[in-house]
């Protein structure tokens, strides 16, 4: 995996997890001895809403959304899914190997949380969910816990972190913009792009 590889997520259906703690995305705590991260917004609400941002959640489109290219097996919402995100140029790039651990494609809660591979830059999980809450917002939450888990990574902490911070902030983004798409739409004048 890595530099100049082109890793098949086929290929990486039986791969091991990185990490023990599998599924600790979904406990109230999450395990100790990672880093943790967790970020929650309201993006509006209705149903309408919730749908928009759960399609868009199913979609990848959060990890398009930093520039990663996705190779998967199926869709986020199959638990075990295998997906191969790439940074970088496409023969010049970084493997990002992960499987779907857990996933929720129905009701007021959705979203998927996959797991570290090897050949990963870290180790542990993430989880991308959305919610309709019972007063009718929509709240997007992102879960992480990880660690640094290859040379690279442990050689150069500051900027993995930073990374990780970036593309946070550019999933939530994305996940905002699903959430007011038809909205934006609808308010326009047809033909002539003004509301």
């Amino acid at each position: 995996m890595g530099l100049f590889r082109a890793a098949s997520p086929e290929g990486l259906r039986n791969a091991p997890f990185t990490y023990a703690e599998v599924g600790g995305t979904r406990a109230e705590r999450m395990p100790a001895g990672y880093q943790h991260g967790e970020w929650r917004e309201v993006v509006g609400s209705g149903r309408e809403t919730l749908e928009r941002v759960a399609a868009a959640i199913l979609d990848w489109t959060p990890q398009r959304s930093v520039g990663l290219r996705v190779r998967a097996t199926g869709s986020p919402g199959e638990v075990g899914t295998v997906v191969v995100l790439t940074a970088g140029l496409p023969r010049l790039g970084y493997d990002i190997p992960c499987r779907v651990v857990w996933a929720s494609t129905t009701g007021d809660e959705r979203g998927f949380a996959y797991g570290t591979l090897p050949g990963h830059p870290e180790a542990g999980e993430e989880c991308f969910t959305v919610t309709l809450t019972p007063a009718g917002e929509v709240v997007v939450a992102l879960r992480v816990f990880s660690r640094l888990a290859t040379p690279a990574a442990r050689a150069v902490p500051p900027v993995a972190r930073f990374v990780q911070r970036l593309a946070t902030r550019r999933y939530l983004a994305s996940l905002r913009r699903a959430a007011t798409a038809d909205a934006t739409r609808s308010t326009r004048s047809p033909g002539t792009g003004r509301p």
